[in-house]
């Protein structure tokens, strides 16, 4: 955690302090399409106004006046529950104008280019646009022709920044910092952009990232990233700190990478006995959504080690601090 924590955010439980985190600390991004663009620095201040945002959720009145003005307008074109309704919710609390757009409700359907869709949205005038596609590189597309800020809520097999950092806050919180730990990432690495986001992110933070699963599974220039690769999960997760496990992206797949999802298990799931290899105080986490009996047993999922729905909760968070650091708010804004 930064020793350079401003008054505006220790004091903001309190309440009655001006919340003008970008000016005193620089948050200089106009969208969030990638975990290479952020510095050690950048991620630090996500994190930490995170923690101090966090609190407004355990409020009688979850909402503040920070966004008050602002609009923003989540475009999803894939199916999503957790990170679509996690960015309602956050910018609804931070009292910001929401609205939310489907491909089948948009013109895409009838033919128009996301470049053409993107122009008549900027004509709206929205102050950030969340966006998810299945193609690779469509939320760096569409913030070359915004004015808007635009947010990378997942593209194809890319990158899903702001899982990586919920994930971040969620380990950081329960173990009260990333660097030096040891951490196992299991599963489909080559098609999650999950996994691609962490690595960056937990690398650059200073953590130990090892990966595993079916050797279909794992790229082979993966170690370029600066990770250990073991194919092994119950070796993969000896002395680890934190194991996070990643379901099958058979939709992302051309063709099947294993025999059948019942071998998957018996050899790639994630069962107590393998969760017993790692450290006593090990946490388990889990991107959703689950295959449970596939990737990760209903035990592990539900049990002790598991911070799952910690996750969900860290969510809202984070993608509040995003909102604030990317469009802010006017200087007469209080946090009370």
């Amino acid at each position: 955690m930064t020793t350079t924590r401003i008054a505006s955010l220790s004091h903001l439980r309190q309440g009655g302090f001006f919340y003008e985190v970008r000016k005193l600390k620089g948050f200089h991004h106009k969208d969030l399409l990638g975990m290479g663009q952020l510095s050690v620095e950048d991620i630090e201040l996500i994190l930490d106004t995170a923690e101090s945002l966090k609190e407004i959720s355990h409020r009688d009145i979850k909402k503040v006046p920070t966004l008050r003005g602002k609009s923003i307008i989540n475009f999803f074109y894939e199916p999503s529950t957790r990170t679509r309704t996690s960015f309602e919710v956050a910018a609804k609390r931070l009292s910001a104008d929401t609205l939310s757009l489907s491909a089948s409700t948009s013109s895409m359907v009838k033919g128009e280019t996301l470049i053409d869709t993107a122009r008549n949205l900027q004509a709206m005038n929205p102050d950030v646009i969340v966006l998810r596609h299945s193609s690779s590189g469509a939320p760096h597309l569409l913030a070359s022709v915004m004015e808007a800020g635009v947010i990378n809520a997942g593209d194809g097999i890319n990158e899903h920044p702001t899982q990586a950092l919920l994930d971040m806050f969620t380990i950081r919180e329960k173990k009260g910092r990333i660097r030096g730990l040891e951490i196992a990432i299991i599963g489909d690495i080559a098609h999650s952009r999950v996994a691609r986001s962490n690595i960056i992110g937990l690398t650059k933070m200073g953590a130990q990232v090892t990966v595993s699963g079916p050797p279909t599974m794992i790229p082979m220039d993966i170690e370029s990233m600066g990770v250990k690769v073991e194919y092994d999960p119950k070796k993969a997760v000896e002395g680890k700190d934190v194991v996070m496990v990643l379901r099958i992206q058979l939709e992302r797949q051309s063709k099947l990478l294993f025999p059948t999802l019942r071998e998957y298990a018996q050899f790639f799931g994630l069962n107590k006995a393998i969760v017993e290899r790692a450290n006593k105080d090990v946490i388990v986490m889990h991107p959703g959504p689950m295959n449970r009996g596939v990737e990760i047993d209903s035990p592990v999922a539900d049990g002790p080690y598991s911070v799952i729905l910690d996750q969900v909760a860290n969510g809202v968070a984070i993608r509040m601090a995003i909102l604030y650091l990317l469009i802010g708010g006017a200087k007469s804004d209080h946090v009370d």
